[in-house]
């Protein structure tokens, strides 16, 4: 049936026009924005997942920047502990010659004290942006529990949206020369049942009356375990009671040990430390033993013939490693003996220093080659679910705009039908 009002062909042949009109408009925004979700009208869920992503792309670049300036902050401090190492090194080449009496030991220590202002020199300078991990400043807590700075490496994101951050702590290594507060009363000592002051003692031949000593009578801020720096309990003031980071040195003749107390020690492992520092840095087995009791007691004994070796102990808080430069003095036969153990005491903290600082340097650069591997990542994920496929696009665009001529020409056809009624009438 024919009719002159409802041109049944012209409205369907519109509103396929309409549709691919429509089509049209999309594959052509498409093309130009190179997204097939570009709003939230587009895809909502998918728009709103991809910018969260785009979001966490945006941080991990954060991240970047920050493991960065960790990285480089900490190259400095391990290049200033290398260099301590390389100094200390020379110096004790200087320090053997001292060891013979006929040399001019005068201008040994001259040239000791010279390498000691060059080592302060290194130390003073190693800063990355005002940051100093070498020269014992630094008095922040890390998440290693430690003395230290944090450098931000994650942003972690839970099932349900919670995000934290998570961070890798880089501890400071004090190789000042700073002396530190001396403390008195952290421990007790008998000389075989006598009780002198602990300041310098001497052990007598194996037999002799006085060829032992004990130490004994540590004391501990907290009781039974140190206390944390950082733990409302702790006094710096109080110096008859151990904290983390108080430094202990016990010297049996040349050979010196050191040990730095670490929060929740115990007598028996601060003992253990200097013990294992004494061992480690030479001392001689058939002439010494260390022997730690069970009631938190060093006992030292001379197994030898020889007699008058020197012990020393001390405690200070606050003391650099190299603080053994400020009163080395090499001029006498027992300060160079003296400067010997103690140089190899130094060698070996910046040694430890250098290997700490590269570790944690190490794993930087290895937490920001993931962090940028995990940003790319994102980002092909990211595009993967809104970027358009633009091969697609291009057949899509050419496919409508032959559709949408084909409509024009329906319609104009559609559009003629009520013409042909005229006919009818003639």
């Amino acid at each position: 049936m024919s009719s002159i009002l409802t041109n049944t062909s012209a409205m369907v042949a519109l509103q396929t026009l309409k549709g691919i009109n429509s089509g049209l408009n999309k594959v052509q925004s498409e093309i130009s924005t190179g997204k097939t979700v570009a709003t939230a009208k587009d895809n909502a869920a998918v728009w709103a997942i991809s910018k969260v992503m785009e979001s966490d792309v945006q941080g991990f670049d954060a991240i970047g920047d920050s493991l960065d300036l960790g990285s480089s902050t900490v190259s400095v401090a391990r290049q200033a502990s290398e260099s301590v190492t390389s100094l200390l090194t020379n110096m004790k080449k200087t320090i053997i010659s001292a060891q013979e009496q006929n040399v001019d030991r005068a201008k040994l220590q001259t040239e000791i004290e010279s390498m000691t202002k060059q080592i302060k020199s290194v130390v003073g300078a190693a800063q990355y942006n005002g940051l100093n991990l070498v020269n014992g400043t630094t008095a922040n807590t890390n998440v290693n529990g430690e003395t230290g700075v944090n450098v931000l490496a994650s942003l972690d994101r839970d099932s349900d949206g919670t995000v934290t951050a998570s961070y890798i702590g880089v501890d400071a290594q004090n190789l000042s020369t700073e002396q530190g507060v001396t403390l008195t009363g952290t421990i007790g000592a008998t000389l075989d049942g006598a009780n002198p002051s602990i300041g310098a003692l001497a052990l007598t031949a194996s037999g002799g009356a006085n060829d032992a000593i004990t130490l004994t009578g540590l004391a501990l801020q907290g009781g039974g375990t140190a206390l944390a720096s950082t733990d409302a309990a702790a006094d710096p003031a109080l110096n008859t009671g151990l904290i983390e980071g108080d430094t202990m040195r016990l010297r049996i003749g040349t050979v010196e040990g050191t040990y730095s107390v670490k929060a929740g020690d115990t007598e028996d492992a601060i003992l253990a430390g200097l013990k294992n520092s004494l061992t480690s840095n030479g001392l001689d087995s058939s002439k010494f033993s260390l022997d730690i009791g069970t009631a938190g007691e060093l006992t030292v004994t001379n197994l030898s013939n020889e007699t008058n070796h020197g012990v020393e102990f001390t405690a200070t808080r606050g003391a650099g490693a190299l603080s053994g430069l400020e009163t080395m003095n090499v001029t006498s036969d027992a300060g160079a003996a003296a400067a010997l153990a103690s140089v190899e005491t130094m060698i070996q903290a910046a040694t430890d220093a250098s290997s700490a600082f590269g570790s944690v340097e190490t794993r930087l650069e290895t937490q920001s080659d993931f962090v940028s591997k995990m940003s790319d990542a994102l980002t092909t994920g990211i595009g993967s679910m809104v970027d358009a496929d633009m091969e697609e696009a291009s057949a899509r665009l050419q496919a409508l705009q032959t559709q949408q001529q084909l409509g024009v020409q329906a319609l104009s056809i559609a559009n003629q039908a009520p013409q042909n009624i005229m006919s009818l009438f003639r």
